[in-house]
């Protein structure tokens, strides 16, 4: 029988709540585009969705670190989940009557307040993986990839578990039983988890949130590129995409086209946090780090690359071969997150981690954001070709970054 110390069971807590959270974010991010393009919402209608998630994202990780180190993680981490179910029941309300207009920026600020609840729990998550690593470098490695990339497998599950739940249920009826599943895991978290992660500094200033150090700066910059280009082709691209391949219009169409969605974006989230779990091992620990970070930031660069001289070799875009570079992508991506998510732990320190990660994690929803706006705008002026043009931009800035970096003496 594995025995674990207290350490180990918090982390396990955490972990666990935080897959219970990303359910929930990835069904209700699914179940509001499926369900508002089938009302006739353009792509940019969509993005403009999702904008106020990513905004108060951007806003709440800022100050989320300044709240965790004045009242402590725990406090960020319960706050994060009972958002959440508020939100949820609060989408509930939305009347199929009102207007455009009016269903637009319900559905926004609805989403702004998940937005917030998901960053306040992702900083608490990842920052305490800092606190409760017995390790700086292999364990911590570990540890931040295997919180990173399961939760990311469970995010995929959520889109599909969205599909599913608006394949068969409505959408008032998938939003309850979201709330529902979050409210248990509330509870089984206050049951055991006892102990304060973090120490409380209440003197602790606003102005401690931006970091001097400059590494921290430049791979903050990173991560906007790096997100960005992700979210550019993913948010609202990928799935019109899919859907305008798919369906025929009909009811049975679109059920078909949902769970097809569905399930190739939850395989896909899947299969990229699948592959941020063994990042340690894909890594060689005989060759430079330095020079294996550079190189998998430069191959991403060039996958969208690929896939636009496919098309353009094909005359269109094949669903296997979208299938099968997305997928490279995937890995890729997965590769180049993982070790960004290290860094971030490895170049902070415990004093400062809850501010750092969450001024890293601020410029994480900074790229959400723009690749959100970029994916509706791309899509609806340029097609996918658009969306994978500018995502094969933000990559090669993400690679310039990367060469500023100090990775002398890290080890993995």
């Amino acid at each position: 029988m594995i025995k674990l110390n207290n350490n180990e069971i918090s982390f396990a807590l955490i972990t666990l709540a935080y897959w219970f959270f990303m359910l929930t974010d990835g069904a209700l991010r699914m179940l509001v585009l499926l369900h508002f393009h089938v009302l006739g919402y353009s792509p940019l209608q969509l993005a403009y969705l999702f904008l106020l998630y990513e905004f108060l994202g951007m806003i709440t990780n800022l100050s989320a670190g300044w709240i965790a180190k004045k009242f402590g993680i725990n406090t960020t981490l319960f706050a994060g989940i009972t958002l959440q179910i508020f939100s949820l029941m609060i989408l509930t309300q939305l009347d199929q009557t009102w207007s455009t207009t009016l269903s637009v920026l319900f559905v926004m600020i609805t989403q702004g307040l998940s937005g917030i609840a998901k960053d306040l729990t992702k900083m608490s998550a990842k920052s305490s993986v800092k606190l409760l690593s017995p390790d700086k470098n292999s364990k911590l490695f570990k540890w931040v990839s295997l919180m990173t990339g399961s939760k990311n497998a469970v995010k995929g599950f959520g889109f599909l578990t969205g599909a599913l739940l608006l394949s068969f249920t409505s959408f008032e009826t998938s939003l309850v039983i979201m709330a529902l599943i979050l409210a248990l895991m509330f509870v089984l978290l206050l049951i055991n988890l006892k102990t304060n992660i973090s120490e409380v500094n209440k003197k602790s200033k606003f102005s401690e949130v931006f970091s001097k150090n400059k590494d921290i700066n430049y791979l903050s910059l990173g991560r906007v590129f790096l997100f960005g280009s992700r979210d550019t082709w993913f948010v609202v691209g990928l799935p019109i995409f899919l859907y305008s391949a798919l369906s025929d219009g009909s009811l049975d169409g679109n059920k078909k086209a949902f769970f097809i969605i569905g399930t190739f974006m939850a395989a896909w989230t899947v299969f990229y946090g699948l592959v941020q779990t063994i990042t340690p091992k894909i890594l060689s620990k005989d060759k430079s780090f330095s020079k294996q970070t550079k190189f998998w930031a430069g191959f991403l660069t060039a996958i969208p690359l690929l896939l636009i001289s496919f098309n353009y070799y094909f005359e269109e875009y094949s669903i296997y071969n979208v299938t099968f570079l997305l997928f490279m992508f995937g890995f890729v991506f997965a590769i180049n997150s993982s070790i960004h998510s290290f860094l971030i732990l490895n170049y902070t320190n415990n004093k400062r981690v809850t501010l750092d990660v969450g001024f890293y994690y601020m410029s994480n929803a900074f790229g959400r954001l723009i690749g959100t706006i970029l994916s509706g705008l791309t899509f609806q002026y340029g097609g996918f070709t658009m969306c994978l043009f500018v995502t094969a931009i933000l990559l090669l800035f993400n690679r310039l970054v990367i060469q500023k970096l100090n990775l002398k003496n890290i080890k993995v």
